[in-house]
Parts: C-alpha cells; structure tokens; sequence
C-alpha cells in the first residue's frame, strides 16, 4: 500500500510546479528586507518525511531524504523557496520530480524566529489539490511544512523538512570521475570488457560485457566508484554488491546537498534474448526478462495491486493477467518463452469505482480501457500525467547493428476495441516487432531517450528493422531481419547510439486500441552487430 500511495503523492508533485503562489500581506515593517537578507536568505541542507495521513495515524512514505532548499528574497517582505533536481528514493528506485519553487511567502516577526506560510487552490492529475506550505527559521535552523489535500481532504499528504544553513562556501560538485571493476574484487569481474564509459551530459554509465555473461554473473558485480570531491558521497556505497541485469541508480550528493543521479547499464557486443531467466519484482511480484529490459507491467501493477486489496473482501472481483508473462509450455527453444497479451482493463475500472472508494475511483479514471503487452530494450518509469512516457527506449550502443532475428507467434483476439471501449467493427488486431538504431545526442550534446510518444516519429533515428506484417501466424514463425538507413541518415561509427527492440501484442497499443486476449509469444531475440 505504501507503494502504491507514494506513486500517486508524486504523480501530484510532478504533474505541475506545487507551488505556483502563496498569499501576500500587508507586513511592512521595515526591518524585514535587512532581516530577509541576514537571517532567512540562502541554502538550507536537511533531511526530509513524507507522511500519508490517515485517521488512524500517519503512514511513512519516504524518510530521510537528504534535500537542499534555497531562500530567497523576492519583496522587502516576503520569500521565495526552491529545490533543485528533487529526486526522491523508494528502496532501490530513484524518482526524479525535478525543480520546484515556492513564490512570494510573506514573513512575520517573533522574536528571534522568522515564519512564513501560504497556501494555493491547484488543479492537478488526481484531483482538485488544497497545498499549504508554512515554515519557520531560527538561527541557522529551517523547519518546513507542507501539505497536500486532494479533493477536499479526501487524501491528505504532508511532507515534513528540517535543515541547517550552509555558510555559502560548502562545494556543490556531485560527480563520478570513475567507475571500474576491480578484478581482485570479485571473480565473475572478468567478464567485463574494457573500461567503462561515463556520460557526464547524460548521467548515464555503460559497460560492456562478454558474449558469456549469464544472469547469475551479472548479479554479483562490485563496481568500485571514485568521486570528484572527497566531500561528496555516493548511495549506494562503493565497493558494494550490485544486480546489472537491471540499470542501478546511484545518487551523489555534494556538500551543501545538491545530488545528480548516473544510471549504470549494460551494452552488448551482441543483444540476445532467450527467456530463459527472468527477474520478479519485489513489490508487485510480476516478472521480467533478466537484463535492460522492461514493459507494460511497470504501469499495470498499481491498479492490480489495488484490485488484489479488493478482490480479499469482493470475491467476485477479478484481477487480470499481468500483460506480459514467461510461458513454460508453448515455447520454440529451451524451457521458456515470452507470453504479451492485450488486456482489458474495462471490469477493472468498474470494480475499482465500485470498491475502491475514492482511490480506486481516481485509478480508474487516469487507467486505460486497453492495455497491450509490450516487452523493449531499456527501462520504464512511471508517468502519471504522461504515461506514454513511462516507456524509455533504449541502451547504449557502441557497433552497427546488422540483423533483428528470433521467433514469434501471434493470435488476435476476436473483438477490436478503440480508446473509448468501442467495438470497430470489421478491425483485426496485429502485433508489431521491430528495432531500431538512434542518436544518444541531439545537436547541443542533450541526451535523447526516446519514449512511447517519440519512438515512431523522430529523427534521431538512424536505422530500423522491422517484420512487414503483424497479422496472425500458423504457428511459430522466424524472422531474420537486416537493419536499413532511415530518414536519409547515414551510420557514423564516431556518433553514439542507443538501440532498442520493441515488441508489442497490439500494434495500435500506444493509442490504447486493440483486440482483448491478442497473444504475440516471443523466442530466442537476437540483434547482431559488426565486429
């Protein structure tokens, strides 16, 4: 539940600047622009809580966050707060939420300590949002309030900072000057070839690993992290045991509190694909291929979580099947296959106004009718606002591609469906499977990741393989596709690249159209490269 709850707080936080605005009085005293100046002005290092406030007690959501507030001066009577790259850390998933800033928040005398507060009406993604702020200096010392009320009341957030002021000379650099693998360290480090490659544009940090690597080998690799100031620090700890066959995050956090985020993956000399490992996840249970791969279940797994809490007391409630499955009985190759199926969400989303009370009622409203299953090569983080933003394709890649191959086998469901839950008649649903090369940086050396709303229509592509056809098969079907150059663009083997492979059950799917029960199943990917 906690889970779940922080998903939604933050979909709140990030959907709009929190706070556009608070309210402005007549204070004119005229100490306060000195006072403003010397005693409130300037950067704050703390720590902060989230609390989910129910009637029978508040409930953590995230604790001790390490956080960087600055004042600043904005009238002769009042401040303005703002927090830089606010990333918030949930076990072992970073979520950035990005800047935030509070305006114009008047300031009032008490003896020694300085207060301001403010409050503002927002219209955000859950709901109609009540967001009060009010905090207090003394000294050198910050305490921070600030709610969150949604639709009345009906869910309560308060988020809880307390912090020191810097003295204005504490270094704000938070970088990773190098990232290896100490061979002494753990033996399976071998399998690791060359050196690492840190994009500090990007915060990205790639290596490439031996045609050999197996999942077991990838789940105990020590890299060993240096820093570019010795006052930093890094979480998690250098020197610490670490799963590749996800992306890690690691967080550096400078001296006065600043923090940037690096993501360490995996690029292949060659991309292949078996199913034969896959990964659960720790919250919600469903799974997904061993390595940088990701899909639909990331987006899933808050509604059926919910529908699980509900069906406990509501037998008649049914969960549906996660969107894409391992398969042990129909499979090409080995003992395992990839099962995407499109799922309607249609009895979902009426069982969740129905018994859900008024979370379930917002649920169901920001869920789609039709949810395809789709599997790609990269990672998923969840957009509330956007949720064709939640698909980040793609990892990096430092050859040219030469050939898509696998097999695949595909049976649309009976009934096509548009966004609305519409029957169209005569449609019939396709499948699609296709992988494509593109720039890592646009022009101005921006990192580019290209996303559900991105992947079709940008020209940062480079080259695509793809089948022809998604229409169903009889059958197990192998593919072995070249890769061609696409929008007139050539391969520069001194440009870099990200590749990703998508494949999807509903080839409509980012328009939340398809036929319920479609089933595209998945063997043996492979995309091979030049040597």
């Amino acid at each position: 539940m906690k889970k779940k709850l922080f998903y939604y707080l933050f979909a709140v936080l990030c959907t709009a600047t929190l706070f556009t605005s608070c309210s402005d009085d007549d204070n004119k005293n005229s100490e306060l622009p000195g006072i403003i100046d010397n005693e409130i002005v300037g950067n704050y290092k703390g720590s902060m809580n989230v609390f989910y406030e129910l009637e029978t007690g508040d409930v953590p959501v995230a604790e001790n966050m390490l956080q960087k507030i600055t004042i600043k001066r904005t009238s002769d009577t009042a401040v303005g707060l703002e927090l830089k790259n606010f990333v918030i850390t949930i076990g072992a998933e970073n979520v950035t939420i990005g800047d935030l800033a509070v305006k114009n928040c008047p300031v009032v005398i008490d003896n020694n300590n300085y207060s301001f507060s403010g409050n503002e009406n927002l219209s955000l993604v859950v709901g109609e949002c009540a967001v009060s702020v009010s905090g207090v200096v003394s000294g050198s010392n910050l305490n921070l309030t600030i709610k969150v009320d949604v639709n009345g009341g009906t869910m309560k957030v308060r988020v809880e900072y307390v912090g020191t002021k810097l003295a204005g000379s504490e270094s704000s650099e938070a970088k990773i000057s190098s990232f290896i693998f100490d061979r002494n360290v753990a033996e399976v480090d071998s399998l690791v070839l060359g050196e690492p490659v840190i994009d500090e544009n990007a915060k990205t940090i790639t290596f490439v690993v031996a045609d050999t690597a197996k999942a077991e080998h990838l789940r105990i690799l020590v890299p060993t992290i240096a820093l570019s100031n010795e006052k930093a620090v890094v979480s998690p700890e250098s020197g610490t045991v670490q799963d590749f066959n996800s992306p890690v995050q690691y967080t550096v956090t400078a001296e006065d509190g600043t923090t940037v985020t690096y993501t360490a993956s995996i690029s292949f000399k060659e991309l292949a694909l078996d199913f034969e490992n896959w990964i659960q996840d720790k919250t919600y249970g469903y799974y997904t291929p061993a390595g940088s791969y990701a899909s639909t279940n990331g987006g899933s797994s808050i509604v059926y979580s919910s529908l699980e809490g509900i069906a406990k007391d509501n037998p008649d409630v049914v969960v549906p099947p996660y969107c894409v499955t391992y398969n042990t009985e129909d499979v090409k190759q080995g003992q395992r296959a990839a099962c995407l199926q499109t799922v309607s969400l249609a009895q979902a989303k009426a069982d969740l106004k129905k018994y859900g009370g008024w979370m379930g009622a917002i649920m169901a409203n920001m869920a789609p009718n039709i949810t395809a299953g789709s599997l790609f090569s990269g990672k998923f983080e969840l957009n509330a606002a956007k949720p064709l933003k939640s698909t980040k394709f793609g990892i990096a890649c430092i050859s040219k591609p030469l050939k898509f191959s696998g097999w695949y086998k595909y049976t649309p469901g009976e009934v096509y469906y548009d966004k609305d839950y519409k029957v169209v008649e005569g449609a019939v649903d396709e499948c699609d499977i296709y992988a494509i090369l593109y720039e890592a940086k646009d022009k101005d050396s921006n990192d580019i990741t290209l996303d559900g709303e991105t992947v079709n229509t940008s020209d940062a592509i480079v080259m695509r393989a793809g089948i022809q056809s998604g229409v169903a098969t009889n059958g197990w079907v192998h593919f072995d596709l070249d890769f061609s150059e696409v929008n007139g663009k050539t391969y520069n083997a001194s440009t870099e690249y990200k590749i990703a492979f998508i494949c999807t059950s509903s080839k409509k799917g980012d328009a939340y159209e398809g036929a319920p029960n479609s089933t595209l199943m998945l063997d043996d990917l492979k995309i091979t490269f030049e040597k």
